[in-house]
Order: C-alpha cells, then sequence, then structure tokens
C-alpha cells in the first residue's frame, strides 16, 4: 500500500484542449504532457498525483467531495469555472483540505472578468502565468502545507 500523501489535481472545461487552443495565450504543452511532469514531480517529492480533467461542473464538484476522504489536498486549475462558479467554491471550502489554485496564464493581464476569482477564497495561494510549471511550483508548496512547514 502506497503511503504517499495523495494530492487531487483537478482541471476544468476546455483544458483537455491544451496545446490546440490559443496557443499563444496557453502554450504548446499538452495537458497529457503536463500531467506526465506533475507525476514525476510528485514522485521525486514524495507525494501521489491523482491528475484529472473534466468539462462537467458537476463532476469536477463532486471529485472535490470525493477528496475529502482520499486526498491530502488539492490543486485546481478550474478553468472558465474560476470567474463563474460559486458552487465550486462552496465545494472546495467544504472540504477542508489546502487548495493551490494555479492557471496557466496571468489572468491579471488578460481580459477584465478574468481578474475575478470566485475559487480564491478557498486557495492557500494561487499561482498564474507560469504555464505548465505552475502545477510543480503548486506540487512543491503543498508539500509544505500538508507536512504543517509553510502557513
Amino acid at each position: 500500500m502506497d503511503s504517499r500523501p495523495t494530492i487531487l489535481v483537478l482541471n476544468g472545461p476546455n483544458l483537455n484542449m491544451l496545446g490546440v487552443r490559443q496557443p499563444e495565450i496557453y502554450g504548446r504543452e499538452t495537458l497529457g504532457d503536463i500531467e506526465a511532469m506533475a507525476r514525476e514531480r510528485g514522485a521525486d517529492i514524495g507525494l501521489t498525483v491523482d491528475f484529472r480533467q473534466t468539462n462537467d461542473e458537476g463532476e469536477l464538484i463532486e471529485w472535490i467531495h470525493e477528496a475529502r476522504g482520499t486526498a491530502e489536498g488539492i490543486v485546481i486549475n478550474a478553468g472558465a469555472l474560476t470567474h463563474t462558479s460559486v458552487a465550486v467554491l462552496d465545494a472546495l471550502l467544504l472540504c477542508e483540505l489546502p487548495v493551490i489554485e494555479v492557471h496557466l496564464s496571468n489572468i491579471y493581464a488578460r481580459e477584465s472578468f478574468r481578474h475575478h476569482s470566485y475559487i480564491s477564497p478557498a486557495a492557500r495561494g494561487v499561482i498564474c502565468g507560469f504555464g505548465g510549471r505552475g502545477y510543480l511550483y503548486a506540487l512543491d508548496a503543498m508539500t509544505r502545507l500538508i507536512a504543517g512547514s509553510e502557513d
């Protein structure tokens, strides 16, 4: 049985189209590329990475509910749901786990409607603008959070 902490890495709508969707904004990495990097980093730092993507808000919420009993933390790139979903915020708050919000692009350098995140109030931190590397930074930070060495 694996005794490494499990981190649920959740990805919302349209992230399955990375690599072909607006590469000038999101880069050429695919979600598969990012998943491989995240799994490798997780293994290197002693985490089990459970990496998922959905285009369905309800499924994303179900996964967050599930995490309450199966994971030690959540890294989330909710995509456009970041800017629209109080339901995702509520799910993150009720799961009572450390959450780190990730965005590939710098959402503050984009359209004004992207400057507001409904999920940030549930997050211990937000990482944006570093492409796929942001997921790696989030996993590094999560390791410190779950060890209790970073408040």
